[in-house]
């Protein structure tokens, strides 16, 4: 269950990454920044998000069994480590430049960062749990 949670949270992350993170208005006009938008600009390495979540799908696509379950958590714990760490600082930055321009971060901002999260919990699960004999 671990794994599937863990493909999925990622899965989420990723797709997250495409979608609107930032919504500007000024005035009457509304605009709104995507990751890849923002990484394009000003934060290049938000790139990293999305590459480091498809190393995550990539090694949970191809693990077998449970010989490399120890593998998968340390790329998991990494990637979601790495990848959330820029996320917060990109939330950061939002709030810190709220008083020039009304700007908010929208609901796939969130729904990324908890995914973030999850593949972090699952990464540390994966560790954690003890292995099953089959």
């Amino acid at each position: 269950m671990l794994r599937r949670t863990n493909l999925s949270a990622a899965a989420i992350v990723a797709i997250c990454f495409f979608l609107p993170w930032e919504q500007v208005s000024c005035g009457g006009a509304r605009d709104t920044l995507s990751g890849l938008d923002l990484a394009r600009h000003d934060q290049t390495l938000l790139f990293l998000v999305p590459l480091l979540m498809l190393a995550v799908i990539v090694a949970n696509v191809l693990r077998r069994g449970n010989e490399q379950r120890t593998m998968l958590g340390i790329i998991s714990i990494v990637a979601s480590s790495v990848s959330g760490y820029l996320m917060n600082r990109q939330r950061l930055r939002v709030t810190d430049e709220a008083g020039l321009i009304a700007a908010q971060l929208t609901g796939w901002f969130w729904l990324a960062l908890l995914a973030t999260l999850a593949v972090l919990a699952t990464g540390i699960g994966m560790l954690v749990s003890p292995k099953r004999e089959t």
